[in-house]
């Protein structure tokens, strides 16, 4: 009878063992292993904040510009940025009007930063106009040979 228990007791324990569920390999764990989906970085995320803040409001969510209204009362006709002058105009012209204001558009300059008005024109030649560069206008850095006073 010994004998007999020697061996049941062994083979209870692996039967018991083999019917019981593992809870965890059972509930679904999130897989902190596998990569996320890859999507492109926006490279004109924080220059989007820029012009939501600063641009939005007379040119419009797509450039359009069009007629506006300010707050206290005056009407402008904004130019748009996707068609007409704004296509021609080199990134000189753009930097001294954002920069200097004009024709009821109010100076930016001393409330952005270089590197943020040539991000704002990079994104403007982006977004609004198909990624063109105006006639004679190389390639690079709008402001690096602006000497601005």
């Amino acid at each position: 009878m010994k004998r007999l228990s020697l061996v049941l007791i062994p083979f209870a324990f692996l039967l018991m063992a083999a019917c019981q569920t593992d809870k965890t390999a059972s509930t679904l764990k999130p897989n902190h292993s596998s990569p996320a989906v890859s999507s492109t970085p926006d490279q004109f995320a924080a220059v989007r904040v820029t012009y939501e803040k600063n641009c939005k409001l007379c040119h419009g969510p797509n450039g359009e510009g069009g007629p506006v209204k300010l707050d206290d009362g005056t009407k402008l006709k904004v130019p748009s940025l996707r068609e007409g002058h704004a296509l021609k105009h080199p990134d000189s012209d753009f930097i001294k009007q954002i920069t200097k204001g004009g024709d009821g558009m109010p100076a930016f300059g001393e409330k952005l930063r270089p590197d943020e008005i040539n991000d704002l024109i990079r994104f403007i030649r982006h977004e609004f106009q198909g990624g063109m560069t105006p006639p004679g206008q190389p390639m690079s850095s709008p402001m690096k040979n602006m000497n601005m006073k």
